[in-house]
């Protein structure tokens, strides 16, 4: 089972259409919040099963969680903003681990993350549409076999090529300084 993990998206999905007509034979969609509305829109129009969360741009102001069945193991599906995603990872764990899965996938942090913790892995996408980590987004695959289970942090920029950053155009307090008095 090849799965497309997705997060952030907040109403922007360019960067998904693109990468998606990159990849091959994609089973489910998973979003893991902010802008749920888009995972809806995905799955309308690319006709692939579709797995979506609420995040805190969402109005998700209770938990909401969901556990996907896969080959390998169960996923916990979050958005992780009630967790404390980005600053501790705990309740992720336990959650995961309470509900027998082998990963926690979540968003919120805009992030990359795939790391392995006390055999439970932590997956984040991270933001095709808004990274925070300097890169110019990304997403993540997870392949689940009965034999296997492995994530991989894909960056757009290594599937679509390069592309360059609009530069900063300052803001209002530059505006203020440029067609001021200065004070």
């Amino acid at each position: 089972m090849k799965i497309l993990l997705l997060s952030d998206t907040h109403g922007l999905l360019d960067k998904v259409y693109e990468i998606y007509e990159k990849l091959n034979h994609i089973d489910l969609i998973i979003h893991c919040g902010d802008h749920q509305k888009d995972a809806h829109t995905l799955e309308d129009t690319l006709g692939v099963p579709m797995v979506s969360v609420k995040g805190n741009c969402d109005g998700a102001s209770r938990p909401d969680r969901e556990i996907v069945e896969t080959p390998a193991g169960n996923l916990l599906i979050t958005h992780g903003h009630l967790e404390g995603a980005g600053y501790d990872y705990n309740n992720l764990l336990y959650l995961a681990e309470e509900n027998d899965c082998i990963a926690a996938c979540f968003g919120h942090t805009h992030v990359p993350m795939c790391e392995e913790l006390g055999g439970i892995y932590l997956i984040n996408p991270g933001s095709l549409t808004n990274p925070r980590d300097g890169s110019n987004g990304s997403y993540a695959i997870l392949h689940s076999t009965e034999e296997d289970f492995y994530a991989n942090i894909v960056y757009y920029d290594t599937v679509c090529g390069s592309q360059k950053k609009k530069k900063s155009q300052g803001g209002f307090i530059r505006g203020l300084l440029n067609y001021s008095d200065r004070f």
